[in-house]
C-alpha cells in the first residue's frame, strides 16, 4: 500500500503544482489596479473585474502558505504581497470592518456585512507575516481577530435584515470557521485565548449544531441547539459538516484526543451515507433535514469545494484511524471528483456539476470560486499521503 499511497501523493503534487496553481498564476493578477481577478471563463479570460474580499484574502493566504510550508518560491511570496497591499489599502471600513466587494480599482462596493471576509483577511494577514516578518501584518492579522470575537454574537450588525428577537437562531459557519481560524493564529495568540475559542467553538459544534442520533449537523438551529420546523433550519449542508469535522479532527490531533477523532469521523461517514446521490453519484449540495423540498433551487447540483474537503476528511480520518470504510468512500469519491471536476484540456478544476455530473458552468472561477478550496485541499491530501507512504 505504502508504494500505492507514494503514487497518490504524487497525483495530488502535480495537481497542485504543474495545473492549478500555475492557472491562477497566469490569469488571476491585476497588475493595474492591484489584486487579484477571480471571475475567470473556462480558458482563464477575466469576464468581470469586481473583486470579493474574501476570494482576494483567501489567495493571500494560499500563496503565502505555500511559500511557508512547501517552498520558498520567491513569485508565490510575490503574489502575496500584491494581494496583500491592494486589500490593506483597500479592504476596510474606518472601523476596521473588511467589505464584502470592491471595485476594480478598490473602491467599496458592498459593506462589510459579512464577517468571513474578516476571517479570511485574518488567515491572509496571519500566514503573510510569517512569510515575511511584517509587524503590521501581524498587528492587522491579530486586531482583526479580535474584531471578529466582539461581532461573533451579532456577525451582521446593523447589515442584519431579520427581525430581532422573532426567531434567533445560530449558525454552523462561525464555530467551524473561528476554529480552524484560530490554529491558523495560533503562533500569535495568547494560550488562554487560543483554549477559550477552540474550545467554545468545539462545544457550540457537537451540544448544539449536531443531532446525536443521526450524526448530522444542522446549518442552524435555536440559540438552546433545538432544530426549528421551517427552511433554514432544517437545511443540511453536506460538505459544511464534512469540512468542519476535517478541522475537528486537526484540532483533536494536536490535542492527542482520539475519542474526538473518533467522533468526528463518524459523522463524516454519517453525512456522506445521507448526502450521496445514489442515482448519479456524488454529494448533494443542499438537502432538507426532513425529506421536504429544499429552499435551494441548486441543491442538487455537485459542486467543486463539496468534493475536495471532503476527500481531505476521509484521507485524514482514515490515517488517524486506520477505518477501512473510511478508505472505502475515499476511493469512491476519489473516483468520481477526479473523472469530473479537472479539465485535461485547459487546467484547473470546474466548480458547477449537473445532478448527472456533467459540467454545468465553463468558468473556473467567480463570485464564489477562488484560488483556495482545490488547491488547498490537493495540499492537505497530498501531505496526508505523505504521511501514509512513511
Amino acid at each position: 500500500m505504502k508504494t500505492h499511497y507514494a503514487a497518490l501523493a504524487d497525483q495530488y503534487r502535480n495537481a497542485l503544482l504543474n495545473d492549478v496553481i500555475p492557472f491562477w498564476e497566469t490569469h488571476s493578477m491585476d497588475h493595474k489596479c492591484g489584486g487579484y481577478f477571480t471571475c475567470l471563463d473556462r480558458g482563464g479570460t477575466v469576464f468581470d473585474t469586481d473583486k470579493f474580499v474574501w476570494l482576494q484574502a483567501r489567495q493571500v493566504w494560499m500563496f503565502s502558505m505555500l511559500y511557508n510550508e512547501l517552498e520558498k518560491r520567491e513569485s508565490w511570496l510575490d503574489i502575496a504581497r500584491h494581494g496583500a497591499q491592494f486589500l490593506r489599502g483597500h479592504g476596510m471600513d474606518e472601523d476596521g470592518n473588511w467589505y464584502f466587494a470592491l471595485a476594480r480599482d478598490g473602491q467599496a462596493l458592498v459593506q462589510p456585512y459579512n464577517i468571513f471576509s474578516d476571517c479570511f483577511a485574518a488567515m491572509a494577514f496571519s500566514q503573510y507575516a510569517l512569510a515575511t516578518g511584517d509587524a503590521e501584518a501581524k498587528e492587522l492579522a491579530e486586531r482583526t481577530y479580535r474584531n471578529i470575537l466582539r461581532r461573533k454574537d451579532n456577525p451582521k450588525g446593523k447589515y442584519n435584515k431579520e427581525v430581532p428577537g422573532t426567531r434567533p437562531m445560530i449558525s454552523l459557519a462561525l464555530p467551524m470557521i473561528l476554529a480552524n481560524l484560530s490554529l491558523e493564529l495560533e503562533w500569535m495568540l495568547d494560550a488562554d485565548t487560543l483554549d477559550q475559542t477552540v474550545s467554545g467553538s468545539l462545544d457550540e459544534i457537537f451540544s448544539l449544531l449536531l443531532d446525536p442520533e443521526r450524526k448530522l449537523f444542522y446549518e442552524q438551529v435555536a440559540p438552546d441547539g433545538t432544530p426549528l420546523d421551517c427552511f433554514d433550519s432544517r437545511l443540511i449542508l453536506p460538505g459544511h459538516g464534512i469540512e468542519a469535522m476535517w478541522f475537528v479532527m486537526d484540532i483533536a490531533e494536536r490535542r492527542k484526543d482520539p475519542a474526538t477523532i473518533e467522533k468526528a469521523v463518524d459523522v463524516v461517514l454519517h453525512t456522506l451515507d445521507f448526502g450521496w446521490d445514489r442515482e448519479h453519484g456524488g454529494i448533494f449540495y443542499y438537502l432538507d433535514a426532513q425529506g421536504h423540498p429544499p429552499q435551494k433551487l441548486e441543491w442538487d447540483q455537485k459542486l467543486w469545494w463539496v468534493h475536495i474537503e471532503t476527500l481531505v476528511a476521509l484521507i485524514m480520518g482514515y490515517r488517524l484511524t486506520g477505518r477501512e470504510d473510511c478508505w472505502a468512500w475515499f476511493e469512491k469519491v476519489h473516483d468520481y471528483t477526479w473523472q469530473r471536476f479537472p479539465d485535461p484540456e485547459i487546467g484547473e478544476w470546474f466548480g458547477y456539476l449537473n445532478r448527472r455530473g456533467e459540467v454545468l458552468l465553463q468558468m473556473k472561477g467567480g463570485k464564489w470560486k477562488g484560488c483556495f478550496h482545490v488547491p488547498r485541499g490537493l495540499y492537505r491530501c497530498m501531505r496526508e499521503f505523505e504521511k501514509l507512504s512513511g
